[in-house]
């Protein structure tokens, strides 16, 4: 996902990011590792499987998460194509549109933009764009291209600190359609091409450090959402667990 975000508007999106987004949507059935995988051995392995959670937190959008990384099976191009759309058009993706494009207007971001109706219609509009460019960049094009493959590989045991370390690490390294680990240019190409497009449809601090900020911060923010797919799983059993009790 990609922000074109002030400072101010970064910490609330990462607060976002880690509590919800106030839009409330009905929580949908979660499947098992176990389920995952038969459904898998199933499937046309060039098609990506189930995610373990269709949704983190209820909302985001999680449909290239993959709960192991063994026995590798790389993905086509349509199948990457397939990941970007799930992700750009899911209603998920409208919502986290919807709060960003609030908070720009909230922090006057863009001032150009101005307030008002009109004001938050083009935060909303350009807050959408920036997150189907980045999807389709990050997991279709140069994945295509480079042949990378764009999914999340959960770690799923050890230590946090060694879970942490994973996730934070397919941010610069990834699979290649070979199952070699590579540096993960599509992840940070995607996302240089994503600033660069955005240079087009947002007047203000079109300058190239503003495109050196708005480059950590949405990788920063495509980390915290790694994070969040290796440890969502985890909390949302707890959560059942504790959920539970209440409704013998």
């Amino acid at each position: 996902m990609n922000r074109q975000l002030s400072f101010p508007v970064w910490l609330a999106g990462v607060y976002i990011a880690l509590v919800g987004s106030p839009v409330c949507f009905c929580q949908e059935q979660s499947t098992t590792v176990e389920q995952d995988r038969a459904l898998d051995a199933t499937t046309n392995p060039s098609e990506p499987p189930a995610p373990e959670h269709k949704r983190i937190l209820w909302i985001l959008p999680n449909y290239k998460t993959y709960p192991t990384s063994q026995d590798y099976k790389p993905i086509s191009a349509r199948a990457k194509f397939n990941i970007a759309t799930q992700d750009s058009f899911d209603r998920g993706t409208v919502a986290t549109a919807a709060a960003f494009a609030g908070l720009g207007q909230l922090t006057n971001s863009t001032p150009s933009f101005g307030q008002g109706v009109a004001g938050y219609a083009r935060y909303f509009g350009t807050g959408y764009a920036d997150l189907v460019i980045g999807d389709y960049m990050t997991e279709a094009i140069y994945p295509a291209l480079l042949h990378q493959d764009p999914r999340y590989f959960r770690q799923g045991t050890g230590s946090g600190w060694s879970r942490l370390g994973h996730a934070v690490g397919q941010i610069f390294w990834c699979r290649s359609d070979s199952g070699r680990m590579h540096f993960n240019f599509s992840e940070i190409v995607g996302n240089s091409t994503a600033v660069a497009i955005s240079n087009a449809y947002y007047p203000d601090n079109r300058t190239a450090g503003a495109a050196v900020g708005k480059l950590g911060l949405q990788v920063g923010v495509d980390m915290a959402g790694n994070i969040l797919k290796e440890f969502w799983p985890d909390l949302s059993r707890k959560l059942q667990r504790k959920r539970r009790p209440a409704n013998d």
